[in-house]
C-alpha cells in the first residue's frame, strides 16, 4: 500500500466567518473552504459587540468537515493550528463551558476600567512600548469582574477565541501562545503574567492559561470532540496566533528586515527585528517572534476604504487599467475616509484632504493609488526612524495587492522591490505554524519550504524622482496640518 500524504490544516477563525486549509509539506495547497458566521444579535448597547462561543465551534465543525470531504483519499492529516481575532474575550466554567457571550475586539464598554488598567500596567506599557485601550482583553476581564461578578468569580479561565477552540479539539482550555496573550496583560519581554494582575487588578493568576510559543504542541485532539469536526482522534494539535502574526506568517515576512504590507480596508505593516523596538508616542507595538526576535508593526485608517466610499459603483478593473496614464498626477490626495489616524501618526482629529482639481474620475482615481502609496512610505520612514531596518523585498498582501499596476506604483513610490506570496490568506499562516510544529525545526524553516513566492516587483526606475518630489510635498502638506512635526 503506497504511504499516505501527509497534510496540517489551518483554521482562521474570524469575525465574520471560518477559513479551513489543508497544506503539504511542501506548501501545496489541497483544499480549502470557508463558512460564514452568524450575524452578531441585534439590540445590544451601543458599542458592544458579541458571538456566541458555541456558534464558533459548530462553524468550525462545518468547516472541517467540509474540507475533509474535499481531501484526496490518500491524505493523512499530520496537525492542527487555530488562529483568530486579537483582543476578543471568552470566560469559560472548568469545563469549557462559556458563561457568557464573548466579548469581541471591537467592543468598548470596557472603556471605563481602561485608565485603571493602565495605571496598574504602566511598566508593562513602558517596556513594551504599548497603549492599553478597550480593544485589550484585559479590560474587558476587569469590566466582568466589576459588572458581572458572579460569572467572574466562577470563570476557570479567560481565553482568547484561538484558546477556546483549541480547548474544543483537545479537552485543554488551559493553555494560549504569547500572540494571543499580549492583550491579556502578558509580558512577553520576560514570558510572564506580571504579578500586579493579581495584586493591584484582583486577577487571579490561575484564571490566566499558560502561555508557549506559537507552533508549540499542546495535546492531540479529543474524541469526546472530534467526531463533530469529523476529525480522528489523536491528531497533534499546536498552539496558533492572532489573525494579523497568522497573516504575517503566511506572508513569509518572518526573518530580520522582512516586512508584509496588508493593504485592504486598512493599511498594516508587519515585520520582524533582531530587537526590540519602542517608539516614544506609542505608534506601534511589538509581537514576540517565536524564535525570540520581534514583530513590530502598526494598523492606518488610511487604506483602500476610499475606493469603496468615493467609487461605489465604479468598474475597478477599468478604472485601474485606466489610471496608470496619469502617473504622476498633479494632485495631492490623503485619502482618510474617517476621523482620525494611528498609524503612521497619531492625530484623532485628522482628516482626509484633496489638493487639486481632477479633469476626471479616472484621474482622481490615480490620485488615490498615490496618496495611499505615499501614507505607506511615510509609514516605513516612521519604522526605519525608530530602528527597524528594511530589507528587500518587501511583502505585498491584502486586496490591492492583486492590482499589478496599484503594486507597481507603490514599489515606485516606495523606492523598493515588492514581491507577492502565491498564497497569503490568513488560515495559511495557522497551516505553517502547524507545519513548523510537525515537520520543520523552526517558523523560518517552515516559511521556506511551505509560503511560495510570485514575481519580483521592480520600481519604475524614471518616475522615481518625481514621486520623491511628490512625496515631499505630500509631508509639507500633513505638516502644515500638524498632523506630522
Amino acid at each position: 500500500m503506497p504511504e499516505l500524504r501527509q497534510v496540517v490544516v489551518g483554521i482562521d477563525l474570524g469575525t465574520q466567518g471560518v477559513r479551513v486549509i489543508a497544506v503539504t509539506v511542501d506548501g501545496d495547497v489541497l483544499a480549502k473552504t470557508s463558512v460564514p458566521l452568524p450575524p452578531q444579535p441585534e439590540g445590544l448597547p451601543e458599542g458592544w459587540h458579541e458571538q456566541n462561543p458555541e456558534d464558533w465551534w459548530t462553524i468550525v465543525c462545518q468547516a472541517l468537515r467540509s474540507l475533509i470531504q474535499d481531501l484526496p483519499q490518500d491524505v493523512r492529516l499530520a496537525g492542527v493550528a487555530v488562529d483568530s481575532t486579537s483582543g476578543s474575550l471568552v470566560a469559560v466554567d472548568p469545563n469549557g463551558s462559556p458563561l457568557f457571550p464573548a466579548i469581541l475586539y471591537n467592543d468598548n464598554r470596557s472603556c471605563t476600567v481602561v485608565a485603571n488598567v493602565r495605571k496598574v500596567c504602566a511598566g508593562l506599557e513602558e517596556s513594551l512600548g504599548y497603549s492599553i485601550s478597550a480593544s485589550f482583553a484585559l479590560p474587558k476581564i476587569l469590566w466582568l469582574q466589576q459588572e458581572r461578578p458572579h460569572l467572574f468569580d466562577k470563570a476557570a479561565h479567560f481565553l482568547a477565541p484561538t484558546d477556546f477552540i483549541v480547548g474544543r479539539l483537545t479537552g485543554d482550555y488551559g493553555v494560549t501562545d504569547y500572540n494571543n496573550a499580549l492583550k491579556t496583560g502578558y509580558d512577553v519581554l520576560h514570558l510572564n503574567w506580571p504579578k500586579n494582575l493579581e495584586t493591584d487588578l484582583g486577577i487571579p493568576l490561575t484564571k490566566l492559561p499558560r502561555v508557549v510559543s506559537p507552533g508549540s504542541r499542546i495535546a492531540v485532539t479529543h474524541e469526546k470532540f472530534c467526531q463533530m469536526a469529523g476529525l480522528q482522534p489523536g491528531i497533534p494539535v499546536f498552539s496558533g496566533a492572532t489573525d494579523g502574526t497568522a497573516a504575517q506568517y503566511a506572508s513569509g515576512a518572518v526573518t530580520p528586515g522582512a516586512w508584509n504590507t496588508t493593504l485592504g480596508t486598512t493599511l498594516v505593516l508587519k515585520g520582524i527585528t533582531k530587537n526590540l523596538c519602542l517608539d516614544p508616542l506609542k505608534r506601534i507595538y511589538c509581537h514576540r517572534h517565536p524564535e525570540g526576535w520581534w514583530m513590530p508593526g502598526g494598523a492606518s485608517n488610511t487604506g483602500g476604504e476610499w475606493i469603496s466610499v468615493e467609487f461605489p459603483h465604479a468598474d475597478l478593473a477599468v478604472l485601474d487599467q485606466a489610471a496608470e496614464q496619469y502617473f504622476p498626477t498633479p494632485l495631492i490626495w490623503y485619502p482618510l475616509t474617517r476621523k482620525g489616524e494611528r498609524f503612521p501618526f497619531i492625530a484623532p482629529d485628522a482628516t482626509g484632504f484633496f489638493v487639486g482639481e481632477a479633469v476626471n474620475d479616472v484621474q482622481k482615481f490615480a490620485a488615490g493609488l498615490e496618496g495611499t502609496a505615499m501614507t505607506e512610505r511615510l509609514a516605513f520612514e516612521l519604522l526605519e526612524s525608530i530602528g527597524a531596518p528594511v530589507i528587500d523585498p518587501i511583502i505585498v498582501t491584502g486586496g490591492a495587492s492583486c492590482s499589478d499596476i496599484w503594486v507597481e506604483l507603490r514599489a515606485t513610490v516606495l523606492n523598493h522591490e515588492l514581491i507577492r506570496p502565491v498564497y497569503s490568506d490568513t488560515c495559511m499562516g495557522a497551516a505553517v505554524l502547524a507545519g513548523s510544529g510537525c515537520w520543520y525545526n523552526s517558523l523560518g524553516e517552515a516559511v521556506k519550504n511551505m509560503v511560495h513566492m510570485g514575481a519580483l516587483v521592480e520600481p519604475k526606475y524614471e518616475l522615481v524622482r518625481a514621486y520623491e518630489d511628490k512625496y515631499n510635498h505630500f509631508k509639507l502638506l500633513l505638516a502644515e496640518r500638524k498632523f506630522i512635526t
